[in-house]
């Protein structure tokens, strides 16, 4: 019983689908000021001007508290590369190179412009030692 009510997607109009379109979501907002959305920092950051974030756990959704790990539904984005590839998978190095260059991640990166707030710079560091050294994941 649990299963099926834990994965069902309500039925009743009170969750609407709106995928990754984020315009869409703000247009449901606005017209309902009782609803909730859930979308990225930088698209709340682009749309203040029509919609506000939620505070949780009396923590509300900034650059700052984001960045630093204390707004609670927050999170790190990883990705992970099997090491059996590295040399013979094309393109696996340059990869992550390029994705760990503080031209791409840092505080001024490319991707800080599409909406990702990055980890501040002794992790970044340590996260590129790891890179360049194809340290183990180790498991907890």
């Amino acid at each position: 019983m649990f299963k099926a009510v834990a994965h069902a997607i309500r039925e009743d109009g009170a969750y609407i689908e709106a995928g990754e379109n984020d315009n869409l979501i703000v247009q449901k907002l606005e017209a309902n000021p009782n609803a909730l959305g859930v979308f990225g920092f930088s698209f709340l950051d682009q749309n203040s001007d029509k919609v506000q974030g939620s505070k949780i756990e009396g923590v509300v959704p900034e650059f700052e508290s984001i960045a630093d790990g204390s707004y609670p539904v927050s999170r790190p984005l990883f990705f992970y590369v099997k090491k059996a590839h590295i040399g013979k998978i094309p393109g696996i190095s340059e990869y992550l190179s390029e994705f760990t260059s503080e031209k791409a991640w840092g505080d001024e990166g490319y991707l800080a412009d599409k909406g990702m707030i990055p980890m501040p710079k002794a992790e970044r560091d340590a996260f590129a030692s790891d890179v360049r050294s194809l340290k183990n994941l180790q498991l907890k």
